[in-house]
C-alpha cells in the first residue's frame, strides 16, 4: 500500500475514513466472462472492502485463462498443465477433459496423483 505505513496504521486510517475489509476464506475465485471464457485464480487470497455502502472484492493469486469448453484446450492450456505437474501431453488432456476444462482443477488432480 503505502511504503513505511506499519499496517496497524493504515487499518486505523481506513478505519477513520469508513472502509472496512475482511478476510474471506476462499481456496478459488473463478471468473466467467462474457465470451464464455474463464478466470481462474488458484490459490487466491481473497479481500471483501466495503466503502461508502459498496462492497467490491479484492482478489490475487495465481490467475489461470481458458476457454472453458474442454474441446477448446490451446496448446498453452496444455503446456501450462505440463509445466505445473511435470505430466505428459496425453495426460494433461485427460484431467482438462474430465475437469471439463476448468485448469486448476486439472493441475489439482495431476498433483494428487
Amino acid at each position: 500500500m503505502l511504503p513505511n505505513m506499519n499496517p496497524k496504521q493504515m487499518a486505523q486510517i481506513m478505519k477513520q475514513m469508513g472502509i472496512k475489509n475482511e478476510p474471506v476464506d476462499a481456496l478459488k475465485v473463478v471468473v466467467y466472462k462474457a465470451d464464455g471464457s474463464q478466470m481462474v485464480v488458484e490459490p487466491a487470497q481473497v479481500i471483501l472492502v466495503e466503502m461508502q455502502g459498496q462492497k467490491s472484492l479484492q482478489v490475487s493469486g495465481t490467475f489461470i485463462e481458458s476457454s472453458g469448453n474442454p474441446d477448446d484446450a490451446t496448446p498453452t492450456d496444455l503446456d501450462l498443465i505440463m509445466d505445473e505437474t511435470g505430466c505428459s501431453k496425453v495426460e494433461a488432456q485427460s484431467a482438462l477433459d474430465e475437469s471439463k476444462g476448468d485448469l486448476a482443477e486439472a493441475i489439482l488432480k495431476l498433483k494428487k496423483e
